[in-house]
């Protein structure tokens, strides 16, 4: 795993104040949060928000999460350090770094080729070397590196692709945004020897999820 090299600025602890504010009680997600300078993942004339807790544009009509959203999906992860992660959406790379504090690797693929090797710059700049990054239709996966351990899917799935879910390994988790194209909610899968387990953890706004098994561009 990596910790990048940068050193978090003070803003950090602002922020890391409202995620304790929305619920987030795990303090290893907190402290993965400090480590990530959330301004180096957006454009210059958005460093002033780039600690307030709001979804922010990158381009290619994609946006960086909300802080507090990108925390409650690591903290539903349950992520331990030798955890394969496949990561769907990698936007500006901010959620693939907060990952990357915790895994051993860290697979990630973005559709927006711009996004997908701005992202890997930006994270190879930073010192994460644990990432392995991709360019391509997320909602097929990653066969080649399957099976994972977590799968985090960051934009929102008409329904959950089962090309994800056959890549998840048994015991494993995965979360995804599924629902409407403007309304979805947040699901939570665990892989069972007998199936798939869901559950809901509240409604969340994505995205859509473009691409063979997801929302037809």
């Amino acid at each position: 795993m990596s910790t990048g090299k940068t050193r978090p600025p003070i803003g950090n602890e602002k922020l890391i104040s409202k995620l304790r504010d929305k619920g987030i009680t795990s303090e290893m997600v907190l402290d993965a949060f400090r480590k990530v300078p959330r301004h180096l993942f957006v454009d210059g004339a958005m460093y002033a928000q780039a600690y307030d807790d709001n979804a922010l544009p990158i381009g290619e009509g994609q946006t960086i999460s909300q802080p507090s959203v990108v925390a409650l999906m690591t903290e539903l992860l349950e992520l331990g350090k030798d955890d394969k992660i496949l990561e769907i959406g990698t936007g500006s790379g901010f959620q693939t770094a907060v990952l990357a504090q915790f895994s051993r690797r860290v697979y990630t693929i973005e559709r927006h080729r711009l996004l997908g090797e701005a992202a890997r710059k930006r994270l190879r700049d930073m010192g994460y070397m644990n990432v392995v990054f991709k360019v391509g239709d997320g909602t097929r996966g990653w066969i080649q590196h399957a099976p994972f351990d977590r799968i985090i899917v960051t934009a929102g799935a008409p329904v959950t692709p089962e090309s994800l879910a056959n890549q998840l390994a048994t015991g494993g988790l995965m979360i995804i945004p599924a629902g409407e194209r403007k309304n979805q909610q947040l699901f939570v899968y665990r892989k069972t020897e007998q199936g798939l387990i869901s559950q809901s953890a509240g409604n969340v706004v994505f995205v859509p999820l473009i691409g063979e098994h997801g929302w037809k561009d």
